[in-house]
């Protein structure tokens, strides 16, 4: 009984966070192709060219860093095939467990402040509380490496499939959260002395932290319930879920480039691609 548990337990980590099928290898492939160069562009256009300097965006810039990590763990699971990588593979999930949407929430909480409590995103807006900020997020990050690399080691994945599904739902919370009061915000409309130029800059403003919201909380659902699912799949029919695995890493992949867009297309770069 342990020896076959231990061996469900074995094939479902292996397809769950280190798919290995022909049509893995592929999706992986294109993500480190593509999010590695893309993402880099990003730091080094962040770095170097934008007008509103580091300290602005700098959650953006450690969002894309995480984005840099979990392409190089696209390549890793990619040489996994040939070589034992399995433990610096499993590692590096736990960035995609919960570095990246952490980073993600934060960049809601973020305009959730902008636009329902101006003052205080003034107060804290200056750069170094947005170190402070992303230092307590990688530390929770290197934990949550150090879990589901334990989670590789000791074969524990029933533990990790309930703490999966309750981060996501403490995540969609606190996105939900900010979501419904930028709208809130948004359709109340700004008092009358003030000039018809500056309500439709705020109203602006207030749109597009609304659909930066809904698109980032959108994004993470999609990213995260086909993994849930499909660990849900594997408990309790106790057969392996290469099907659903490969169907979820596609999700999550494609969630990856969505903030590479949203940021180009807030730059302009975009636009100035296509106008030349």
């Amino acid at each position: 009984m342990n020896s076959t548990e231990a061996s469900t337990n074995s094939t479902t980590l292996e397809h769950l966070l280190w798919p290995l099928s022909i049509v893995d290898i592929f999706v992986c492939s294109i993500n480190f192709l593509f999010g590695f160069p893309v993402h880099s562009y990003i730091i080094w256009f962040i770095v170097t060219g934008t007008k509103s300097g580091v300290a602005s965006e700098f959650f953006n810039i450690s969002l894309s860093i995480c984005e840099l990590l979990i392409s190089f763990n696209c390549l890793l699971r990619i040489l996994s095939s040939f070589v034992q990588l399995t433990a610096l593979s499993s590692f590096l999930v736990g960035v995609t467990v919960a570095g990246r949407p952490l980073f993600q929430c934060l960049i809601c909480v973020e305009r959730y402040l902008a636009v329902v409590h101006p003052v205080t995103f003034l107060k804290y807006k200056p750069l170094r509380y947005r170190v402070i900020c992303c230092t307590v997020i990688w530390i929770i990050t290197f934990g949550s490496c150090l879990c589901c690399m334990s989670t590789s080691v000791l074969n524990t994945f029933i533990w990790f499939m309930w703490l999966f599904p309750i981060q996501f739902l403490l995540f969609l919370f606190v996105q939900l959260f900010c979501l419904v009061a930028v709208l809130r915000a948004l359709k109340q409309s700004g008092p009358g002395e003030r000039g018809r130029e500056r309500r439709r800059e705020e109203s602006h403003a207030k749109k597009r932290a609304f659909y930066i919201i809904l698109i980032i909380t959108i994004c993470m659902f999609i990213s995260f319930v086909p993994y849930i699912l499909a660990g849900v799949f594997v408990i309790f029919s106790k057969h392996n879920a290469e099907t659903y695995s490969t169907f979820a890493l596609v999700c999550s992949i494609l969630g990856r480039f969505v903030h590479p867009v949203l940021f180009l297309h807030r730059t302009w770069k975009i636009s100035c691609v296509c106008s030349s």
